[in-house]
C-alpha cells in the first residue's frame, strides 16, 4: 500500500522520540520551519521505557516558549501511534499541514525576509 502525504514535510528519523531535544525543535523554527510535529510510539509502549513521555514534555515546553516569543505554540504537536498505523500517519500529516497553513508563515521567517 502506497500512502501519500504532503510533500513539504521533512521526515527526520530518530531511534526514539525521547532523543528529540527542545533545542532541535526551536532550531527548526529558527531555520524557518512553519511547524514541527513529533510522532512517537504509543504511551506506555516505548521500547526505551519512557522516551515518548520525555518527548511529550519537551513538546509542551516548546509550546510555552513559542507562545512567549510570539511564534505560537500551536505550531508544534506530538502524536502517538503504532508503526502499523501508516494511514493514520498520512492523515495526521495532512491535518498538521492544514493547521499550520491556516496559521500562516513562521513569524521568524517573515522577520528575516524584512531584514534582508
Amino acid at each position: 500500500m502506497r500512502l501519500t502525504y504532503p510533500t513539504n514535510i521533512k521526515i527526520i528519523r530518530v531511534p526514539c522520540t525521547g532523543k528529540v531535544d527542545l533545542l532541535h525543535i526551536l532550531k527548526a523554527f529558527e531555520k524557518g520551519a512553519d511547524g514541527v510535529y513529533a510522532v512517537g510510539c504509543m504511551e506506555g509502549d516505548c521500547h526505551y521505557t519512557s522516551g515518548n513521555f520525555r518527548a511529550r514534555k519537551r513538546i509542551e515546553q516548546a509550546k510555552k516558549i513559542l507562545d512567549a516569543v510570539g511564534v505560537g505554540g500551536q505550531r508544534v504537536e506530538m502524536f502517538n501511534m503504532a508503526s502499523s498505523e501508516g494511514p493514520l500517519f498520512a492523515e495526521v500529516a495532512v491535518k498538521m499541514v492544514d493547521d499550520v497553513r491556516a496559521l500562516g508563515p513562521n513569524p521568524i521567517k517573515l522577520q528575516k525576509k524584512k531584514a534582508a
